[in-house]
């Protein structure tokens, strides 16, 4: 299986490659100004020196504090209302009109209306990507939710199980997968929005230092902290497909 697995990965990792050299090629063949897009060894020679001196650590670990507590706020607010408005009818005619008039405002623009109320601190940005999850996770819930298949409601009915106990056993288990799907679109989102409040605040993480470089007009540093970025990006994705996959083993068996 990881044979195989890794064979799927060659065509894009050729297709990456070639992308590579040919940026390479273009930049020393004065095709490409050096001075705005350096050639991708020398961008490779600061990757390497930043990792080897451990200086990428600090800013890392900053953005994804952010990253995680934000998400797992996000994600907590959208399964607990997603359920709520999903099962009890009351609750989505109250809450609807508020979801909807929210949910299409795109979370980078709550962002400066934020840093007046919040200041230029961790509450703020923490608030901005919890805002940013929240509104995807919300809605797959909802629609797991109400998707639930009406033999087990009843068969659990029949059991005498009370509300408490078919949410946890039954309705939340089935609408797992659409919970997922929410996380995992939110989990790219959650990264874009901490990235753009530690542009706009100034104040470390991984956001910052690609700002500063690049009015330092320091480009090779500015593109190597972007390739860090790209790589926590695509490392994020992958150790949350490996958690989705163990969580829906069921899904993968049946």
């Amino acid at each position: 299986m990881r044979i195989e697995r890794l064979t799927a990965l060659l065509p894009g990792l050729g297709f990456l490659a070639l992308l590579l050299a040919g940026l390479e090629w273009a930049v020393n063949a004065g095709l490409v100004r050096r001075a705005l897009m350096p050639p991708p060894t020398a961008i490779w020679e600061v990757l390497s020196d930043l990792i080897a001196s451990g200086e990428v650590l600090g800013p890392l670990f900053a953005t994804l504090r952010l990253v995680f507590i934000g998400f797992a706020i996000g994600s907590a607010v959208g399964i607990a209302l997603g359920t709520a408005m999903g099962w009890w009818g009351a609750a989505y005619r109250l809450l609807e009109p508020l979801v909807e008039m929210l949910r299409p405002i795109p979370k980078a623009a709550l962002v400066p209306p934020l840093m007046l109320f919040l200041g230029l601190g961790d509450t703020m940005k923490i608030t901005s990507v919890s805002l940013a999850v929240t509104f995807p996770v919300l809605v797959n819930t909802l629609q797991g939710v109400r998707g639930v298949d009406r033999v087990l409601l009843d068969s659990a009915r029949t059991h005498g199980w009370g509300t408490a106990r078919v949410l946890r056993h039954v309705v939340l288990p089935a609408a797992l997968p659409f919970i997922l799907a929410g996380m995992k679109t939110s989990l790219g989102l959650a990264l874009i929005i901490t990235v753009l409040s530690e542009m706009l605040t100034g104040q470390g993480g991984l956001g910052f230092l690609i700002l500063d470089m690049q009015r330092s007009f320091l480009i090779r540093q500015m593109y190597a902290w972007l390739v860090i970025l790209a790589l926590v990006g695509l490392a994020l994705n992958a150790v949350f497909a490996w958690a989705e996959g163990r969580a829906l083993h069921w899904q993968r068996r049946g």
